[in-house]
């Protein structure tokens, strides 16, 4: 009971912490509540889904996290590209490749991020003007103090619709898979599982290309959603997070009994079992707490976010125009007056952007680089060996027998450059880039609510972190090895 012990005597300080703050605050007259994200913050952003006209501080926050998600999100797919194909360089035979990714990694990993940001934002201020015949491709690549502009895929009113077809597709390529699978478990005869699935994928990609329309009645659905959150009470909302919270915490104990529950009986429980579980209840009562009583507000913007959102997929499914659901436009260059400027055909990357995320980009590429190197040479030398013993080519290898054991060494790390990288974009502060935290930096510079602003950034950048774990965690179980 030492840990239970433990536990009431943290959470005992930390209330009595808490409360002494609290005073401590109210006595100098420092601003605690979380009523800024109603009002209207009367700020400007430098670029995102909107730039001004905030009805509420929420949604100028949002605008913040839409803009760190989506360096993080772009950053994660890129780094992760460029650090397997320096990790696979590191193991060249080729000494060019070998000495120019080991220049790569040993450089960029031991200069500081923020240094690297600075460095890529001075660059680009430093360039030329965009002109009429600017390039250094023109029409396909811009680059200039303006930033970087290259084509683009955007979608059409018919993507939405497209993409609802595709993921039925994408249930029916995962049955196809599976079925695969145990034909091949079952009656030993060789199966082809991914190209199945591939095959299912591209007839409903083909096949929704043109159907995609029939996918129009989800329009209506999202409405009633959306008109059903506008009516919700922001009380009932707070309820039913609240209880919402405390079931799930019931639901998880049980299923934890359970899983201690066999044929002969429940097995005794230890200290730690019961520390888990009396951590788990005193943490949705926790969440609780704080819905009803420290952030009643936190309603406000769910239900805000969440009735825009559906209208956002109101107005997008229940168009049901046709024509393709997407198209593409390469970068244009214009001169309404008496300077040129990005068109909107391309896909733009201002200074502000393109710093941050080419900064974190490279940095977290060389770690990851490593990373691969490592979980490569950790695969038994054998594997190598009996793949060339029957013939295998070394790409073939290492796409069948190497990759494969090395992913199940290096997605636990990897998963940690994840985390990484998405933490490192509060460094675009130094830049101005539009992120979260430049964002409340703005508003609470106008509204004085400095510590509300920082809790909300502690719990946008532990949500991001707690969802990129669970992602990770979740693959990292599917590749584990089975014992029998």
């Amino acid at each position: 009971m030492a840990q239970v012990g433990a536990l009431i005597l943290v959470l005992g300080a930390l209330g009595f912490l808490v409360s002494q703050a609290g005073d401590n605050l109210r006595a100098r007259s420092i601003p605690t509540g979380f009523d800024f994200i109603e009002q209207p913050p009367g700020i400007q952003v430098g670029e995102g889904i909107q730039t001004r006209d905030f009805e509420t501080g929420g949604r100028a926050l949002w605008v913040g996290m839409v803009n760190t998600l989506r360096i993080a999100s772009a950053g994660i797919v890129a780094a992760t590209v460029l650090g397997v194909i320096v990790g696979l360089a590191r193991l060249s035979h080729n000494w060019i490749v070998q000495k120019v990714s080991s220049v790569f990694v040993e450089t960029l990993r031991n200069i500081p991020l923020l240094v690297q940001i600075i460095f890529i934002f001075t660059v680009f201020t430093t360039l030329g003007n965009v002109s009429l015949d600017s390039g250094p491709i023109h029409g396909w690549l811009h680059i200039s103090n303006k930033g970087l502009s290259v084509p683009r895929v955007f979608g059409l009113n018919g993507s939405f619709q497209w993409l609802a077809f595709m993921a039925i597709g994408a249930l029916v390529a995962r049955w196809a898979h599976h079925h695969q699978v145990r034909k091949q478990e079952e009656t030993g005869q060789l199966g082809y599982p991914i190209v199945a699935a591939g095959g299912v994928l591209s007839v409903f990609g083909i096949v929704g290309w043109f159907a995609h329309p029939v996918m129009g009645f989800l329009g209506p659905v999202f409405g009633l959603i959306a008109d059903a959150l506008d009516g919700l009470p922001e009380e009932t909302l707070q309820l039913i997070l609240a209880v919402l919270s405390i079931v799930v915490a019931i639901l998880w104990i049980r299923r934890f009994l359970k899983s201690m529950s066999s044929g002969g009986g429940r097995a005794k429980l230890t200290d730690d079992d019961w520390f888990r579980m009396i951590f788990a209840f005193a943490g949705s009562v926790l969440v609780a707490f704080a819905v009803l009583v420290v952030w009643p507000g936190l309603s406000s913007w769910l239900l805000n976010s969440g009735r825009d959102f559906f209208q956002l997929l109101d107005d997008r499914f229940g168009s049901g125009n046709g024509g393709r659901p997407f198209d593409g436009k390469r970068p244009d260059i214009v001169k309404p007056g008496n300077f040129a400027n990005y068109g909107p055909a391309g896909l733009t990357l201002t200074p502000f952007f393109a710093a941050v995320f080419f900064g974190v980009v490279l940095y977290t590429a060389a770690f990851i680089g490593e990373i691969v190197r490592g979980g490569i040479l950790a695969v038994p030398k054998g594997q190598t060996e009996a793949a060339s013993a029957i013939g295998l080519k070394r790409s073939q290898a290492l796409r069948h027998i190497i990759l494969p054991q090395a992913f199940r060494i290096v997605l636990p790390p990897l998963g940690n450059q994840y985390l990484n990288l998405t933490k490192n974009t509060s460094l675009a502060i130094a830049v101005g880039y539009a992120d979260v935290v430049q964002v409340g930096q703005t508003i609470y510079n106008q509204t004085g609510r400095t510590l509300p602003v920082m809790a909300i950034w502690m719990l946008f950048y532990l949500a991001c972190s707690l969802t990129i774990s669970v992602v990770v965690n979740f693959f990292n179980v599917r590749l584990k090895l089975v014992e029998r």
